[in-house]
């Protein structure tokens, strides 16, 4: 069975902390023989939500931008991970904007997927505990199988993470285990 790993960049710089370790991610994932694919949203037109609530209706969203896209490679992914820097005890603008447009998406869609968190912030751990929290409260209620959260405190350069060996190896067997686990299950 091929696994296919869907893995988020919610940062608008690249290379960043939080992308380098969801580059570790994606990496230990197609070590254990899974088809990746990563998206850059701040590469991507996605709008914010306009609470028009039409989608309640037609559970479609009306705006025309690249939402559809992305969320058919949520469809086809068994494993999601949502990559994102600490912006104001928050995710950044980007990843936020992608998250509230979850209203319109089908439920089935997030139904059994397994998420990998990577969370890095200039500050130590208590700068994330927030953000952290709330995406522990959105994944079961869309139920999803939270299977990790990465952290990067302290990551002041945009290498930092990059530096952490303990970080890069969890990172990388935390893509490879959540695929292999999948495949034996």
């Amino acid at each position: 069975m091929t696994v296919s790993v869907l893995g988020v960049a919610g940062s608008p710089r690249r290379g960043g902390n939080s992308e380098t370790i969801l580059d570790e991610v994606l990496r230990g994932a197609g070590d254990a023989g899974a088809t990746v694919e990563k998206v850059v949203l701040a590469e991507r037109d996605v709008k914010p939500c306009r609470a028009c609530n039409a989608c309640a209706r037609s559970r479609v969203c009306i705006q025309s931008d690249d939402m559809g896209a992305i969320i058919e490679k949520m469809r086809e992914a068994k494993v999601w991970v949502l990559a994102t820097p600490v912006y104001w005890w928050g995710p950044t603008a980007q990843m936020k904007a992608f998250i509230d447009r979850w209203y319109s998406v089908p439920r089935d869609v997030f139904k059994g997927r397994r998420v990998i968190l990577a969370v890095s912030s200039g500050g130590g751990p208590v700068y994330s505990d927030l953000m952290v929290k709330t995406f522990e409260e959105i994944f079961p209620y869309l139920g999803m199988e939270e299977y990790r959260v990465l952290q990067a405190p302290g990551s002041n350069s945009k290498t930092s993470a990059r530096g952490d060996a303990r970080l890069m190896k969890e990172a990388h067997s935390a893509g490879l285990d959540a695929v292999k686990t999948l495949k034996e299950s």
